[in-house]
């Protein structure tokens, strides 16, 4: 039995593993417990992890043996789960999974010419198939080899690699579109501002959701949302060139007459702080900066291909953030729609004022029962919770509670920020009913307290419950990995889009 470790590079290959290596163009990756002794299509697991070198610890997980020509023709990657796998959490058990599939698609896509791979799922196909796809994914717009992220390519590429369960099963088909939601939302925000612009966004996602069942897709102009007095939304387009748009997407997936569920996704294509300009170096990252629209509506495509029995609104404001000859200046004071003035202290702070015509025109328009906005909002969030975890604010306890279990099943975490009126004064002290900035003490409370005056009814009257549950999630610090983990690389993230949509799912169950 042939058998070659990876991980010994010191010792070159020999012929006979240079020929197994290029006859084999497919592969099964299975995650191994130790305390197991299962067969795996022929493969007795225990028996050829055995064959190789033990160190004096337990592997750690993600540590993975490739075996080639075993069995004939095929590469066999066993990748650990670590120790005491058996013993842990089922969420635990989730992300040990995770994170060893992950590692090992991560090593199979680096062998030329192998092109299938067959997993076995068997412990959990849902996390199985989320972590295989998201480490296959890798953003890339060189030219060799030909990118399938080119924005001019007439037909899609094929997959490096095609993944496939060793027993197919309806949990790995949905993990699948878990997976593939996120990296699309990981494309939206790695695409360069001059390629997504606003008008560029709306068009890709109508692409996206073609053909797809109870599906509407609405775009709006200046001109409308000046109709609609959406002021604040409109003085951060005043410095761009690219007209500003806002996307709205309406999924019926339950009866007309049940109440809707709303997102709300801050859409900035490129934010260059308008007339309060940020510092050069490290700006090209802000072609993320329209994150939170990539993950909701890449979160209601998921939805909608699982046609989940609810009703969904997303809301998106579109625009770039520049200072051109027009644009909004320090001091401004502006009208919002919902007749609140506020003044803009700081051009920089214009994801607020873009989301807060646009919370309140979703929360007005359509009276949904929970409305979920998500932006790359503060600097602040960043240095409170790093990349770990999406700040939530919320006014109401239960959805917290909906959303931080829905985080932790899909080890997409939120945790939860304070919405204190304590911090009032730093925004109410202006010429104007709200400043958009209140210093950088509490920077992303202020921020989530800024937009709470624009979500209508949450404010319980006549002693009755509030019409409207409503959470602010600050992605700013998730929203880039700068170091890669088992099953995604740097760069975009693409979240919180598996935890928005395990949410949706666990609430359409509830009902």
């Amino acid at each position: 039995m042939l058998f070659t470790l990876r991980a010994a590079r010191s010792r070159p290959p020999s012929l006979h593993q240079i020929r197994a290596r290029q006859m084999s163009s497919s592969a099964i990756l299975i995650p191994f417990d130790h305390q197991s002794t299962e067969t795996v299509v022929g493969v007795k697991t225990s028996e050829l992890w055995s064959l190789a070198p033990q160190g004096e610890k337990p592997p750690a997980v993600g540590t993975v043996r490739t075996f080639y020509n075993t069995p004939a023709t095929k590469v066999t990657a066993i990748s650990s789960l670590g120790e005491k796998f058996a013993s842990k959490s089922a969420d635990a058990k989730r992300e040990l999974l995770r994170k060893s599939v992950g590692n090992a698609v991560k090593q199979l896509k680096a062998i030329d010419g192998l092109k299938d791979v067959a997993v076995d799922a068997s412990i959990d196909p849902h996390a199985a198939a989320v972590a295989a796809h998201l480490a296959l994914y890798k953003f890339s717009l060189k030219t060799k080899p030909p990118s399938p992220f080119n924005p001019n390519l007439k037909e899609p590429l094929p997959e490096k690699m095609n993944l496939s369960p060793i027993q197919t099963s309806k949990e790995w088909e949905r993990g699948v579109i878990y997976g593939k939601a996120q990296n699309l939302a990981r494309t939206l925000m790695e695409l360069p501002a001059n390629i997504m612009t606003p008008t560029k966004f709306t068009e890709r996602v109508k692409s996206e959701f073609a053909g797809l069942k109870n599906v509407e897709i609405i775009v709006r102009d200046e001109v409308w949302a000046a109709d609609k007095n959406m002021n604040t939304f409109l003085s951060v387009t005043h410095g761009t060139s690219e007209p500003a748009k806002i996307l709205e997407i309406h999924y019926n997936g339950a009866s007309k007459d049940v109440q809707p569920l709303a997102f709300v996704g801050k859409g900035i294509t490129f934010d260059s702080g308008g007339i309060s300009l940020k510092p050069g170096a490290g700006m090209k990252l802000m072609r993320g900066d329209m994150g939170g629209a990539a993950t909701v509506v890449s979160a209601a495509l998921a939805i909608a291909q699982l046609q989940l029995p609810v009703n969904l609104v997303v809301v998106t404001p579109l625009t770039e953030n520049m200072p051109g000859p027009s644009a909004t200046k320090p001091g401004d004071i502006v009208y919002a729609m919902n007749g609140k003035t506020v003044e803009i202290d700081n051009t920089d702070a214009e994801g607020r004022l873009v989301l807060s015509d646009a919370i309140y025109y979703t929360s007005t328009e359509y009276k949904p029962h929970t409305l979920i906005d998500v932006a790359t909002l503060t600097g602040a969030m960043h240095v409170a919770l790093g990349e770990i975890f999406s700040g939530v604010f919320s006014t109401s306890d239960a959805l917290w509670e909906q959303l931080r279990v829905a985080g932790e099943t899909e080890y997409d975490r939120f945790w939860r920020m304070p919405l204190d009126e304590d911090f009032g004064p730093q925004i109410y002290s202006s010429n104007a009913d709200l400043q958009n900035t209140g210093g950088r003490d509490g920077g992303s409370c202020t921020a989530a307290l800024f937009l709470k005056p624009f979500a209508h009814g949450i404010e319980a009257e006549d002693g009755q419950e509030p019409a409207m549950r409503w959470a602010h999630i600050d992605i700013a610090g998730a929203m880039e990995a700068t170091r890669a983990t088992p099953y995604q690389e740097m760069g975009m993230t693409g979240r919180p889009v598996r935890a928005l949509i395990e949410f949706v799912r666990n609430l359409s169950a509830a009902k």
